[in-house]
């Protein structure tokens, strides 16, 4: 049996769009391609049958996780939560002890995680490690870069903004 995956509504609806998105549409247009090519003669040495059959491998491939992280999705609305110590949906706001500098990471389902707008998986290292933490707490977080120490300067719930609209 696999892991629930932890994830918002908006991450579901996501991976179902691109699952749906490559069923429908990519893979027929890689079927009728591989038809085709087939029909061209030769297939030992047809590069576009064999490129497409590679495309069909990778997009059957991909349907396949997809699939996986869908059967294995727990959506979880944040919002009702209680976010007084780290949970899923918590954006919490780190010190650096060394450094002073301050970041911001919210904690979100692993198909969702965008570390450079300050979204991180729920299982993630550092996320691992800051879960049932609450304000005030020092902890050191062993990273692969190293170890860091880091106080938990404030634990809340915010809208979590999932694209940037540049």
């Amino acid at each position: 049996m696999q892991q629930p995956e932890p994830m918002t509504k908006f991450g579901y609806a996501k991976i179902q769009e691109e699952f749906n998105h490559l069923k429908l549409e990519v893979r027929p247009k890689i079927v009728k391609a591989i038809e085709e090519a087939a029909d061209m003669g030769d297939l030992k040495e047809n590069a576009e049958y064999h490129a497409a059959k590679e495309d069909q491998v990778n997009t059957d491939r991909r349907l396949q996780e997809l699939a996986d992280l869908l059967g294995s999705a727990q959506i979880v609305d944040p919002s009702t939560l209680e976010h007084a110590r780290i949970s899923f949906g918590s954006t919490v706001i780190l010190e650096n002890c060394s450094t002073e500098e301050e970041v911001t990471y919210t904690i979100v389902g692993g198909s969702e995680s965008n570390p450079s707008n300050g979204l991180i998986s729920f299982h993630s290292p550092l996320a691992k490690q800051l879960l049932g933490k609450e304000e005030g707490d020092d902890f050191i977080a062993r990273l692969p870069g190293g170890n860091t120490e880091f106080e938990v300067i404030e634990v809340c719930y915010k809208d979590i903004v999932f694209e940037s609209h540049d």
